[in-house]
């Protein structure tokens, strides 16, 4: 288990988070290279099935990064995010899945620091827990 080193999917807002992760890179701040970014127009967009549809192909972790709390620009985006993330949560619960595996995060557009801290953050906490269940056995 020393070894294992976790897949990471990040839902990441076009307007800030992206822009935050380009920043980072642009500024040589080094992250964690098992993090895998998916761009989307708003985390508004992200649904319950994306968050899950991640994990049951093989990410070991979820993150939804979005827009500063108020500062959507599509206004209420990153709540309903919010919302459904937790709902998410909910559902891994039931089924007996840690819900750590699934967090949110917000941020500016110039945040590229934070953006590094929280891939490192995540990866950490996934290491912690081990490999997503669901993730696919090399027989598969």
């Amino acid at each position: 288990m020393n070894d294992f080193e976790p897949l990471i999917a990040v839902f990441s807002c076009h307007y800030c988070s992206y822009a935050a992760a380009d920043l980072a890179g642009s500024s040589r701040i080094q992250y964690p290279p098992n993090i895998r970014v998916i761009k989307v127009p708003c985390t508004g967009r992200v649904s319950v099935n994306h968050i899950l549809r991640a994990l049951e192909c093989g990410a070991d972790g979820v993150y939804v990064a979005g827009c500063l709390e108020g500062t959507c620009h599509f206004i209420s985006g990153n709540f309903k995010a919010k919302q459904r993330l937790q709902y998410a949560k909910d559902l891994l619960s039931e089924i007996e899945i840690e819900p750590e595996r699934v967090q949110m995060y917000f941020m500016s557009a110039s945040e590229g620091a934070k953006f590094a801290n929280v891939a490192k953050e995540m990866t950490e906490a996934i290491k912690e827990l081990g490999p997503g269940p669901l993730r696919p056995t090399k027989s598969e």
